[in-house]
């Protein structure tokens, strides 16, 4: 975007285009002079089908929400016959679906114009996005030697960067969140199966994924999830229902609440000073909006959840390797080494491991369940243990897979939080309130009971108004 229109987001300009203060035209061609300003110091955004974008123009756009606003979906899942995908991968370039998946058939019918995609890491198991499909690293607006943070950092980039509005992401370990917390933007995870993923998946990683977006405004977010929400036919489970829905829960605030503050991991650990700072000033504004703050942490089985997902999304690679390879084991030309450690490691496996990770998840959610059962309402943490970490720290150059997730400097170490909330299924979200000392974005995290998405969504659009963050922005932005 440019002028005026890069600092609306999305539901403005929707409203924009609804008075003919501006064309879905107009907001296409700003949109493409972005990318073309701004995305080779970014590598964010790719496969971009200019002529797909401006044909749904000609047609006629859905009288949706966000009628006439650009939009990017993540090169990772999200199948849409008219965008061929990467998905991250050399093994996957220029894959074409037949048809739309729930999720994007769903996107579509708020009005968007999608025009591309968003970079992701092979197999979207990283903290950073840097595969080597695309030919070089994603880098953060804010400062380009950081990282925006993955799987779904091509859309972080590219939001914070001011190309988009707002743009899908997926959450399998954070994905979203971390992204949101490196680049100064709003992330919300729903609750498990609150979002479809069929027909091309019955469910990611264990039940543990799920789509979302990145995007400047809690009300944004609200409005796609609402429009996104429900059960695809065949779902193997579903969500508790919601009552009034996100966007009705976000104009208005949530009776006051009991809040759980922890400025160290779920284990005690120390975290970064100036992010722990963030979440203790957090907690006082929530204390001056008259919620109770009190410090606590869950008791549950960390070491075990951290354990059990790197098994499951060990085995959900190898099993992706496998639709193209067959058994044989993946070349380096073929597959970055994050990958062929995740392969190999599969292929150490018992098989009845698999089984039992999965049952580790399950009892992990139970004993999250009861943290929150007749305890706090909302757990207060970092989303990162760190600022946004330095391109290259997290690239997928290594194949000790173990070592890269659960290592003393892998990715767990450095997002201590997320993946909790994928294994427990519940909502979470990471709000832009905090700035580390040299200027970088520092998200803080949300988490409430499973079910309580207008509840927690709620809470965050509470917080945006007693602490705004949308004119913060970075320089590349404005």
């Amino acid at each position: 975007m440019t002028g005026d229109l890069g600092a609306a987001d999305a539901t403005e300009l929707a409203g924009m285009v609804a008075k003919g203060e501006v064309s879905p035209t107009e907001l296409m061609d700003a949109a493409l002079a972005a990318v073309e300003a701004r995305n080779p110091a970014l590598n964010a955004v790719v496969l971009v089908q200019e002529g797909v974008a401006r044909k749904a123009i000609a047609e006629g756009l859905p009288p949706g929400p966000f009628r006439g606003v650009p939009f990017l979906i993540k090169d990772l899942g999200c199948e849409a016959r008219d965008f061929p995908s990467h998905n991250g991968s050399r093994l996957f370039a220029n894959t074409v679906y037949p048809g739309d998946s729930a999720i994007f058939s769903r996107i579509k019918s708020t009005g968007v114009v999608t025009f591309g995609r968003t970079t992701a890491p092979e197999g979207g198991v990283g903290a950073a996005t840097e595969a080597a499909v695309y030919g070089g690293p994603t880098r953060n607006p804010w400062n380009l030697d950081r990282t925006p943070g993955g799987s779904s950092g091509g859309a972080g980039a590219a939001v914070a960067a001011g190309i988009v509005a707002f743009a899908h992401g997926s959450d399998g370990g954070g994905s979203v969140r971390i992204p949101a917390s490196s680049c100064g933007l709003f992330g919300f995870k729903p609750t498990r199966a609150r979002l479809p993923d069929g027909p091309y998946a019955g469910e990611g990683w264990a039940g543990m994924a799920i789509d979302g977006f990145l995007t400047r405004s809690v009300r944004d977010t609200a409005v796609m999830l609402d429009a996104c929400e429900g059960a695809d036919l065949g779902a193997p489970y579903v969500a508790p229902p919601l009552g009034r829905g996100h966007a009705a829960a976000v104009s208005q605030p949530p009776r006051r609440l009991r809040v759980a503050i922890c400025d160290t991991t779920f284990t005690g650990d120390a975290i970064h000073p100036d992010v722990a700072e963030a979440v203790r000033t957090t907690g006082k504004l929530l204390e001056s909006l008259g919620h109770s703050v009190e410090p606590a942490r869950p008791k549950a089985d960390v070491p075990m959840m951290m354990r059990a997902w790197t098994d499951i999304v060990g085995v959900g690679t190898a099993l992706s390797i496998r639709s193209k390879l067959g058994d044989r084991p993946p070349r380096a030309d073929e597959v970055e080494g994050v990958g062929r450690g995740a392969w190999a490691h599969a292929q150490r496996l018992h098989p009845t491991r698999y089984l039992q990770a999965v049952g580790e998840i399950h009892a992990f959610g139970r004993q999250m369940a009861g943290f929150f059962e007749g305890g706090p309402d909302i757990l207060l943490s970092a989303t990162l243990a760190e600022p946004p970490a330095k391109v290259g720290r997290f690239n997928h150059d290594t194949e000790d897979y173990i070592g890269y997730r659960v290592g003393p400097n892998g990715i767990f170490a450095y997002s201590p939080f997320c993946a909790v909330f994928n294994a427990s299924g519940q909502p979470a979200a990471s709000l832009p309130l905090g700035w580390s000392r040299d200027g970088l974005p520092v998200g803080v995290h949300l988490a409430a009971a499973f079910g309580q998405d207008e509840l927690l969504i709620s809470l965050c659009a509470e917080l945006e108004r007693a602490a705004p963050w949308t004119d913060k922005r970075a320089a590349m932005a404005r």
